[in-house]
């Protein structure tokens, strides 16, 4: 049973300490010395794979590798965790990122909940910007209260992108 729960722990830190990741990832290297890849994120285009899409093959090789040493080369349990928690952000990163917010997926989806709407708002104030300067909210799991859609600094931000 420690066992167990140890490793549901390990798999929730290591979600949570991977939107560290993705954040920092997002602000010094996506918008640094990776801009090449990223820029097509920021572009207006009609194709259905951008080059920011590798972002999301090189950030699921240490879950693979994880996956494949705690069980093949070497049973561990908590290694296998890690993999499974850096999976589960993953999964979390399509569902938010690709399918509710930039729709690369046509379902519909219901955006009631607030802190849903300021965590898209956020997003799109990133989007505001089509340069690798001046960005801002590189977040996925979490968007201070300054992007609450009925935010003026919000709508002021909008409406000049429009």
């Amino acid at each position: 049973m420690g066992t167990i729960l140890l490793c549901s722990g390990i798999v929730i830190g290591t979600f949570l300490f991977w939107e560290f990741v993705a954040w920092f990832t997002h602000k010094y290297i996506m918008h640094g010395f990776l801009w090449t890849w990223h820029k097509s994120h920021h572009s207006v285009h009609n194709h259905a794979f951008e080059k920011n899409d590798w972002f999301a093959v090189v950030f699921s090789l240490p879950s693979i590798a994880l996956f494949y040493y705690g069980s093949v080369v070497e049973y561990n349990p908590y290694w296998i965790s890690v993999g499974l928690g850096i999976l589960c952000y993953g999964i979390f990163y399509i569902a938010f990122h690709d399918i509710i917010v930039h729709q690369r997926i046509k379902i519909r989806v219901i955006r009631k909940s607030n802190y849903l709407k300021r965590m898209i708002n956020a997003h799109y104030i990133h989007h505001s910007k089509h340069t690798r300067e001046n960005c801002e909210a590189f977040g996925f799991l979490y968007a201070p209260k300054k992007y609450e859609p009925g935010d003026f600094k919000y709508r002021q931000k909008r409406q000049q992108t429009q």
